[in-house]
């Protein structure tokens, strides 16, 4: 039985083309069960933790962004587009943004590190992308993840505000979701537990294999583009021997070193 609201289609239109990912015709016919399917889970999730849709505030815009979201982070080309603009730390996010005065950049950094911030508490309960053996160390920071996610889409709702020169659907709902964050990593996380345990159903060994093979894979794409920056600065160096280069290039060498112990470079050897 479907619980889709009778009002989804007033939410899909509000959202315009700012929540469509730029798929061909029969990549969207095969990604609509998938979005449904999410968007069922988490009405279902909503009647269930008590937080029905439009209780406080019409907030059925916020179910399709949620849905579209989720279906978002099963596609690597999305993390390969996020990537640029994740930040671990308060500081270098802040860094990235004082380094910039285009309010769209402002706004992306702000509005993608809130939704990973969203889905990592949310789903995945790891929002530092620690092991799950780590469970303690996040409850006892919980309170500071909650408000930097809160934070978070309450700037990416203000810069939005400058990127599109007026109130449009997304800024509705940035501005919904960083005051009803706590409600909506609820609703995710009992989401998370009725619908999407699949880590209940795999064993500790396999989890590890999984992760391990996760991280050997990201250690190895780091890697190979921290080589090409390396080789094309150290060319450029030899060229000029600007010391700026020099630094950028001893840097870099530090941090290859740190993935691949074996790399020796000294650049006056």
């Amino acid at each position: 039985m479907s619980v889709v609201p009778s009002g989804l289609q007033r939410g899909v239109d509000t959202l315009g083309s700012e929540l469509h990912t730029n798929l061909n015709s029969d990549a969207t016919r095969e990604v609509e069960p998938t979005f449904f399917f999410m968007l069922n889970c988490l009405l279902y999730s909503r009647l269930e933790t008590g937080f029905p849709s439009n209780q406080n505030v019409y907030d059925e815009d916020v179910n399709v962004y949620l849905a579209n979201l989720l279906c978002s982070f099963m596609k690597p080309e999305y993390h390969r587009r996020a990537r640029p603009y994740l930040s671990p730390y308060d500081t270098s996010l802040f860094q990235k943004i004082e380094n910039s005065s285009d309010a769209r950049l402002k706004y992306t950094i702000y509005k993608t590190n809130a939704d990973f911030l969203l889905i990592s508490i949310g789903i995945f309960h790891n929002p530092d992308g620690k092991r799950p053996d780590t469970a303690q160390l996040f409850r006892n920071s919980e309170e500071a993840y909650m408000g930097r996610g809160k934070a978070y889409y309450h700037f990416a709702y203000t810069y939005s505000q400058s990127r599109f020169k007026k109130s449009t659907g997304i800024t509705e709902i940035l501005e919904k979701l960083s005051t009803g964050f706590e409600r909506y990593v609820e609703i995710l996380s009992h989401m998370r537990g009725e619908y999407f345990n699949i880590l209940d159903r795999l064993n500790h060994g396999e989890i590890y294999h999984l992760e391990r093979s996760i991280d050997q894979r990201t250690a190895t794409r780091e890697l190979r583009a921290l080589q090409d920056e390396f080789l094309d600065s150290y060319s450029e160096y030899l060229s000029t021997k600007n010391p700026d280069l020099r630094l950028k290039v001893e840097e870099l060498a530090g941090k290859i070193r740190e993935i691949d112990d074996s790399f020796n470079f000294h650049i006056d050897g």
